[in-house]
């Protein structure tokens, strides 16, 4: 079975995350709600803003576990990134400007070469 691309930050390419699970939403203005007739009114400015909730498993066949640890948490503090990410409506490879938010690192096991994390993170689009 072949191997596909789910995520690219900033050109480099991530491992085969754990879990994938994508999410559309629209944005929708202030101006929007219930009227007085008790109708719903929604002005919707923007349709199809991706969040990705991603889960990975960082083991020492993650090339060097520190060294990615490291460039996760490193694209966490940034504002914004280059992300392209599998789009679930086209099958595939969509471009994207998003950022990291809930960025979580856990130590699920200790092992003689650096353990072995789980990290997860939301990538939200702009």
């Amino acid at each position: 079975m072949a191997f596909f691309q789910y995520l690219v930050f900033d050109g480099e390419n991530l491992p085969l995350p754990d879990s994938y699970e994508v999410e559309m939403k629209e944005v929708e203005a202030d101006s929007g709600g219930e009227t007085e007739a008790g109708t719903t009114q929604r002005d919707v400015v923007r349709l199809g803003v991706v969040s990705i909730q991603a889960d990975f498993s960082v083991s020492p066949k993650w090339l060097k576990v520190l060294k990615w640890l490291k460039k996760l948490a490193g694209y966490a503090k940034k504002d914004k990134i280059s992300v392209q990410c599998f789009d679930v409506e086209t099958a595939e490879l969509k471009l994207a400007e998003m950022y990291v938010t809930g960025y979580k690192a856990k130590l699920r096991k200790d092992t003689s070469y650096k353990g072995l994390w789980t990290v997860s993170f939301t990538l939200k689009e702009m």
